[in-house]
């Protein structure tokens, strides 16, 4: 991102900042570190609970909980299902960014966005249109199949944006050297992209400890669907609250491990200079299995499903469109989706401000406390707000205002991030020209760094309305009585075995997330400097 250097004070200003004297932002720098900490220890309520809940359940119980077969099980599960399935969509998601990116592959333009597409489907969906046509589905590899063919766009989109941004000039040396094509790939490209392998990685491995629908679907015991089974018998039940301990460790374990697993190498082109043109290499006889390859992959992981869906759809007629029943779940997931993007996108500018205009070890910290809670599954958070809200406000719990806060904590990250770069477009410096000419500070944070961050604010607020259209487990939990969403309907109806009354709330999930989707893929290569 280009820097923009201050403008110059007029002959004979006496402004405060021709005098080198950087202006107070408008609401003062102590009001808005009051703020942004208030809001980074509300969002680490969740964690708060479940170490109270652990305290509180006394050692021995607590030991008793966790130490037993069932917990032993799912833990077994979960491992497995991770140790399975992350390594099948760093293969797939790597291997379609570098068919894409570095080959000369027929119509590489339409598979870049066809390998992304899949995210446009919620998981549970994905798995609810293939168990509507084989039943039998159940147990891990049946959740291997459905969670690689979801979530291997997470790691093919960073991947394809870091091999596009990154400087052939080091493979064309290498190969300059007499190294062959696979050669370069292994011993050069493949360590360059380890940050996007290891953070692709881990939102793959921490997806499939929230997720929820996908495994309750195919009979599939992990962590989440455990929990949600104790929630539903006991209500808040001790055995549940352990078993979300154990989870939430888990979590935190992986965060742990994909900053180890960075390792401390940066490959960076340093110089003055266009990057070079990378080099596309030749398919030759390869040509017609990749495409058949890459065709096979989407045909799998979105044509089916969403040709399933149209097929209920077209199967149930007109009358599984019920204006009473569907009318309402759209209207409704449309009004929590918006109030959740604009109260996230409120919630995450002190962050980002504070980030961007006085970064430190304060902003970083607070920074961080959000990053940690939103990787927690959306159950446990749930299970946080419903203990917190009946023990010491009643009145609060099942409201609006407290699922909103919920999907706040949830995804605040996908807004903060876009706040980040959009501020960081907006430098001081115009912010001070624009006081030097005699704008007061709120005419000109309105004028200047909120209308240049606009855009970036948008994109995050449209990922988080993606989100909420597409999240189920904290919803279930903490909706008010009578709600309906477009997911909590789908459920409601897929758990019953009406396929085709699911269908049309399918449907319109998918059509809600394909244009945010594309927009997260857009959004992943501006940032790659494409």
């Amino acid at each position: 991102m280009s820097t923009v250097p201050s403008a110059p004070a007029s002959q004979g200003s006496t402004t405060t900042a021709g005098k080198g004297k950087r202006p107070r932002p408008p609401f003062g720098v102590p009001a808005l570190s009051v703020t942004a900490a208030l809001i980074a220890l509300f969002s680490l309520l969740p964690l708060g609970y479940v170490a109270f809940m652990t305290a509180a359940t006394g050692w021995d119980t607590a030991v008793g909980l966790i130490f037993r077969p069932r917990v032993g099980e799912l833990l077994g599960n979960t491992i497995l299902l991770i140790l399975i399935t992350v390594p099948l969509c760093l293969v797939l998601g790597v291997g379609g960014a570098w068919l894409v990116e570095r080959t000369v592959l027929r119509g590489h333009r339409v598979w870049a966005v066809a390998l992304a597409a899949p995210l446009a489907i919620p998981a549970f969906v994905n798995s609810y249109a293939w168990v509507s046509v084989v039943p039998s589905l159940e147990g891990i590899w049946s959740g291997v199949l459905i969670a690689t063919l979801s979530y291997f766009p997470l790691v093919y989109i960073p991947a394809a944006a870091m091999l596009g941004r990154l400087d052939p000039a080091i493979e064309q040396s290498a190969a300059s050297l007499g190294l062959g094509p696979w050669a370069v790939f292994f011993r050069v490209v493949l360590p360059q992209l380890r940050i996007a392998m290891t953070g692709g990685a881990l939102l793959v491995a921490l997806h499939l400890l929230a997720e929820y629908g996908v495994f309750a679907m195919i009979r599939f015991d992990t962590f989440t669907t455990a929990i949600m089974t104790q929630f539903q018998s006991t209500f808040n039940g001790t055995a549940g609250n352990m078993l979300a301990s154990v989870l939430v460790l888990f979590c935190l374990a992986l965060l742990l491990l994909e900053v180890r697993s960075r390792g401390t190498a940066r490959y960076a082109r340093i110089g003055s200079g266009a990057q070079a043109k990378a080099v596309r290499l030749g398919l030759g006889v390869f040509q017609l299995p990749a495409q058949l390859a890459l065709l096979a992959l989407t045909v799998l992981a979105f044509g089916l499903p969403f040709w399933l869906v149209l097929r209920w759809v077209l199967l149930g007629g007109s009358d599984i469109w019920d204006a009473a029943e569907f009318i309402p779940a759209l209207l409704q997931t449309l009004g929590y989706g918006l109030a959740g993007a604009l109260a996230t996108t409120v919630v995450a500018f002190p962050l980002a401000y504070l980030a961007v205009r006085h970064p430190g070890w304060f902003s970083k910290s607070l920074e961080l406390s959000n990053y940690i809670t939103s990787s927690l599954p959306g159950i446990v958070v749930g299970l946080a707000f419903v203990t917190i809200s009946i023990r010491l406000a009643p009145g609060v719990y099942q409201t609006a205002g407290l699922l909103i806060a919920a999907y706040v904590l949830l995804f605040l990250p996908r807004s903060l991030v876009n706040l980040r770069s959009g501020l960081a477009q907006a430098p001081k410096e115009l912010d001070e020209a624009a006081r030097s000419l005699g704008k007061s500070p709120w005419v000109a944070f309105l004028k200047v760094t909120l209308r240049l961050s606009a855009p970036a604010a948008a994109g995050g607020a449209a990922l988080v309305f993606l989100a909420i259209v597409n999240e189920l487990t904290a919803t279930l939990l903490l909706s008010p009585n009578g709600t309906s969403t477009l997911a909590t309907e789908f459920w409601s109806k897929s758990s019953e075995i009406d396929y085709p009354g699911a269908a049309p709330y399918a449907l319109l999930m998918i059509l809600l997330s394909a244009p945010m989707t594309y927009l997260l893929f857009q959004q992943s290569k501006k940032v790659a400097g494409q």
